[in-house]
């Protein structure tokens, strides 16, 4: 999943015709014109065009095909303000809908494919997204100009018009028709940020008041006609296989439809869920639980203390770490740290609807096509799974993304996708909605990977002398992208250490890929969160060892970025920051830059070791250009609860080849009582924006253990914290 520079430098908008006239502006990243472009060129009768982000009908109706899916971070709003900027319309009046997967057009550049994560929605659409709308304007303004046979200059755009002084003005609508036949301009020119009417300013969600509601259909909401229900009872272990079952009781309970073998469970189709989950019951299941069987939290931990006496893979290096740690005859300080697996949680558990036709001859399954309506962050990706579980072409398989009730990252797989897609053969031309228990998502989640990381370091001068870190773990990417790790890196397991912030004259980063025979996922903020605990929380034993004020230790290491040194002041003087403060009282202090943003975190602790309370967070964050700036708050917000639940007490783990945690009462997220007041400051600048989505979760747990190591002493090095003998209250 690099990023290939050579898409985000070709800009070739393409404009083409619609039925009934119009206006539609996409993007094209090929070297030419392709053939779908060529055609599209062509009146069509298909209400969505693949090529396009911007349609202006002759009708009025301006709609904009979102190639980002929806999971609560706004990217409906977010995107939409962007075309809007320099299309010159009000959001609220842009129709929105959901691309299909197109990833020639609708690629992701930041990741390789049609994706929705990584907090690359605004990046990756910053610059292609607004030359979309400002290309629309300029054929609008050309037209109306042509009509009235005025120079371009006299004539400008604003309200879904364009305006003339003597002339008077022209609705798109009215304009639509003659601009899809001006030619394409060389070039656009694109809005200083000083001209922004849309871009940073307020605005209530686009979808804000639909969910408020309950009128948004999730994936699970999903209800056709004639649907069947399916329930599924995987192996409890994962990678375990079924040996055999006796299906013959529950088939004969009524509403019973089919029963199948999924080679890694067997599922119950049923005129009702309920019906499907009791009969499963019925099946007397055998299985082959296979290797992981051996396998438990012990057994995990110690494969990654094994592969930490290996080199690794060199991140990131300057100096001579090694060299200058070995010169040294005291002040050289060890540590290890660990993070633990964790799942996802998401409030919608996995479900998906899968409808299968038949051939009308043949009647064998898949030979026309498959349709699926699921909630997923990848909808190239559940094409590909599911085309390859019917047997047909990725074309013949059309995906209806759903909105998301929750991804995290556990929505870039999509194992469920192809696992209904089997059911639905079992009773084809039926669609069958396949619904996971909040026990199938917490016991076959792909986990966020343990991670173990190796520390030592010098200070000198009042400045970090010498670091070496070595971060040992699964990778995700392996798995879900082979091909992608490239000389033993992963870059999804590299991020908070090839970008770390600090100037450290001698550096020696490291990663260590080492598998542990459970299969991991990608976990809001991937690898920032696990490198950010051990580095942030090791930076802060140096400062305490070099009698140094945790802040002032790092803000003497942050003169070459000015950027993260006032994010930093700034977090610290919101919070009323003290290096000492009265006894039962602490602050926590963490750092970094991360997805292109800035952000400082002091977390405000009190009490004793038996019972902690968190007072408040106060994060500082510079995002750059800040489209939607409420969006940007409540999405700090939002992965500070995240960070809380990686931080306190949750935990995966696993005896038997079993996970132990099955719902929220063993594998908790946090709950209204756990969350302190989170007071945000945002700086402002007109630098390229940021990600924003996943920024606030890696500070809390560094800062809430520097914070509880300045109240109790207890310098705590593996999460969950409570597992180190504190208690939050």
């Amino acid at each position: 999943m690099s990023n290939d520079t050579t898409l985000t430098r070709r800009r070739f908008l393409e404009v083409t015709t619609l039925v009934g006239g119009g206006l539609v502006v996409g993007c094209q990243i090929q070297k030419g014109p392709s053939p779908e472009i060529m055609a599209a060129r062509k009146p069509s009768t298909t209400p969505f065009e693949p090529n396009a982000w911007i349609s202006i009908a002759s009708n009025g109706t301006i709609t904009f095909t979102c190639h980002r899916n929806e999971m609560g971070q706004d990217v409906h709003t977010s995107l939409a303000m962007l075309l809007a900027e320099e299309l010159e319309v009000d959001p609220r009046e842009v129709t929105i809908v959901q691309a299909p997967v197109d990833p020639t057009h609708y690629i992701n550049a930041l990741l390789g494919g049609q994706i929705t994560g990584g907090s690359t929605s605004i990046r990756d659409a910053w610059e292609p997204l607004r030359r979309a709308g400002a290309t629309a304007r300029t054929l609008l303004v050309a037209t109306a100009a042509a009509r009235w046979k005025v120079p371009v200059s006299e004539c400008r755009a604003e309200n879904a018009a364009v305006h003339h002084a003597t002339h008077g003005s022209l609705r798109y609508a009215e304009l639509a028709d003659e601009a899809a036949h001006q030619p394409l301009p060389a070039d656009v020119a694109l809005k200083p940020a000083s001209a922004f009417r849309v871009i940073g300013k307020p605005l209530d969600r686009l979808d804000g008041a639909d969910k408020a509601r309950g009128r948004t259909r999730y994936g699970i909401d999903v209800v056709l006609p004639g649907m069947l229900r399916a329930a599924l009872a995987a192996c409890p272990v994962l990678g375990g296989k079924v040996v055999s079952f006796d299906a013959a009781k529950a088939k004969s309970r009524k509403g019973v439809r089919a029963v199948v073998d999924l080679g890694e469970g067997v599922a119950v189709v049923a005129d009702h869920y309920f019906t499907a989950r009791q009969a499963l019951a019925d099946l007397d299941i055998r299985w082959d639980e296979g290797p992981a069987a051996k396998l438990d939290t012990g057994t995990i931990l110690a494969s990654l203390e094994h592969a930490a006496s290996s080199p690794g893979a060199v991140v990131r290096q300057a100096g001579d770490a090694a060299g200058t740690l070995a010169r040294r005859r005291s002040g050289v300080l060890s540590a290890r740290y660990s993070t633990q697996m964790l799942s996802h949680m998401t409030l919608e558990p996995q479900s998906c609807v899968a409808l299968v036709r038949p051939n009308g001859e043949t009647k064998t399954p898949g030979q026309d096509g498959v349709e699926i309506w699921a909630s997923t962050q990848f909808p190239q990706g559940a094409q590909g799974i599911a085309a390859a579980a019917a047997g047909v072409d990725p074309a013949r398989v059309k995906i209806h993304a759903q909105p998301i009730g929750g991804g995290f990252g556990r929505r870039l797989d999509v194992d469920f996708v192809g696992q209904a897609v089997k059911i639905a053969m079992a009773v084809p031309g039926t669609p069958v909605k396949l619904l996971w228990t909040r026990e199938d998502d917490v016991t076959h989640d792909f986990y966020r990977p343990p991670s173990l990381h190796v520390v030592r370091g010098a200070v000198e001068g009042g400045r970090i002398a010498a670091l070496e870190h070595k971060l040992v773990s699964p990778s995700i990417t392996n798995r879900a992208f082979p091909g992608v790790v490239k000389d033993g890196i992963d870059p999804f397991m590299t991020e908070g250490t090839v970008n770390l912030s600090y100037s450290i004259p001698n550096l020696d980063l490291r990663s260590v890929i080492q598998e542990v025979g459970i299969r991991v996922g990608y976990w809001r903020s991937v690898s920032h969160a696990q490198n950010a605990f051990a580095i942030e929380s090791f930076v802060d034993e140096l400062a305490r060892a070099a009698g140094r004020d945790p802040v002032g230790f790092r803000l003497a290491m942050l003169a070459e970025m000015p950027r993260q040194a006032a994010v930093l002041e700034r977090a610290a003087k919101e919070a009323g920051y003290a290096t000492k403060t009265g006894p039962g009282r602490a602050f926590g202090v963490a750092s970094m830059e991360c997805y292109g943003s800035h952000v400082a975190l002091v977390a405000e602790l009190s009490g004793t070791a038996a019972a902690i309370k968190l007072e408040r967070l106060t994060f500082a964050v510079d995002c750059g250009i800040a489209i939607h700036p409420d969006q940007v708050l409540a999405q700090i917000e939002g992965a500070a609860v995240t960070g809380l639940m990686g931080a306190l007490r949750t935990k995966v783990t696993v005896q038997n080849g079993r996970v132990e945690q099955s719902n929220f009462d063993d594998h908790p997220i946090p709950r209204m009582s756990d969350v302190p007041p989170i007071h945000v400051v945002r700086l402002e600048n007109e630098e390229t924006p940021g990600g924003i989505g996943e920024v606030g979760t890696p500070l809390v747990a560094p800062a809430l253990a520097n914070g509880v190591f300045a109240l109790t002493g207890k310098r705590i090095r593996s999460l969950p914290l409570e597992d180190g003998g504190v208690e939050f209250v």
